[in-house]
């Protein structure tokens, strides 16, 4: 069965955005800046995403980044002159067989153009955002597409750690950790254990941020008794930013973000790259302790 969709428009902090639901799940999607996804709300439930319709980034020389909340996409590595490019222009959105695309128009300062195609799946809680960045300008860049989900703050990230040893020589090691110069590694938000590392997004100050290579492809964060998962896929022979981290999150007072990212493409002229996520929304999963029995369900 195909979901209908009828564009069915949305005013949405100061934001001209539209629709896109089942019985299960809606998002709204913002036109008049972005690309963004602003809302991800399971059946009468909460906006699971953040809301930050004042909190800003500084361009250097171009003015501020609205963060808005939500999800966008970013290409990596993190640069404010270039990470940072405002982008509060209107987007054209296109219907599409259960969803919408949504192109950006050309970045002047780097010739890259963001879209993103968002499918729901009729009749389940279950969406497939996929993101493109293609190279519209004269020579090659190196990027990464880096998918950023801002998450609305009081609940717990869940980031999986690989526990496979290496097959051909077990004594070499088998995972890696990234910490950003502002994360306290003896923050009390932070969990360590073995097979998963938890954030609790209760931060009054301050900021941390964790990335590692993800060869179990999820994160999860949960909140107020609803799980969303984000699934996307680890290739362990390409380069990744960060140290080679495919899994990222940030923490601050306001926010938790869940962010993947993709291998690192030389695009030439009128090449693209793609990443793929999953996302899945689950209501009425009481938290555990047992977190082997959260993973359990997850997996």
């Amino acid at each position: 069965m195909k979901l209908k969709n009828t564009m069915k428009e949305i005013d949405y902090l100061g934001l001209n955005c539209v629709e896109l639901s089942n019985e299960q799940l809606t998002l709204w999607v913002t036109r008049s800046v972005g690309p963004r996804i602003i809302a991800l709300i399971a059946k009468e439930g909460q906006n699971l995403f953040a809301s930050l319709p004042d909190t800003t980034l500084e361009c250097p020389g171009k003015g501020e980044f609205h963060l808005y909340g939500g999800h966008r996409l970013w290409h990596a590595p993190e640069n404010p002159r270039r990470t940072y490019l405002p982008d509060d222009s209107p987007v054209e959105i296109f219907p599409q067989e259960n969803g919408f695309r949504i192109r950006q128009a050309i970045e002047a300062d780097t010739g890259i153009q963001k879209s993103l195609r968002i499918s729901l799946e009729p009749g389940t809680s279950k969406v497939q955002v996929e993101h493109t960045l293609t190279n519209c300008g004269l020579w090659p860049v190196t990027c990464a597409p880096w998918a950023i989900t801002q998450m609305k703050p009081g609940g717990v990230a869940l980031l999986p750690q690989n526990l496979a040893w290496i097959e051909e020589n077990p004594t070499l090691p088998n995972r890696a950790i990234t910490l950003w110069p502002y994360t306290d590694i003896n923050s009390p938000y932070i969990t360590w254990e073995n097979d998963l590392i938890l954030i609790r997004a209760e931060m009054e100050e301050g900021a941390l941020k964790i990335g590692y290579p993800n060869p179990r492809g999820w994160l999860a964060y949960w909140l107020d008794g609803t799980l969303f998962i984000k699934r996307t896929c680890y290739d362990p022979s390409q380069g990744y930013y960060d140290f080679g981290s495919s899994s990222e999150c940030y923490c601050n007072n306001q926010f938790l973000e869940l962010e993947t990212l993709g291998f690192v493409s030389n695009l030439k002229p009128g090449e693209s790259v793609v990443h793929i996520e999953n996302w899945e929304v689950i209501t009425g999963v009481p938290w555990s302790d047992e977190l082997r029995n959260v993973v359990a369900f997850i997996e």
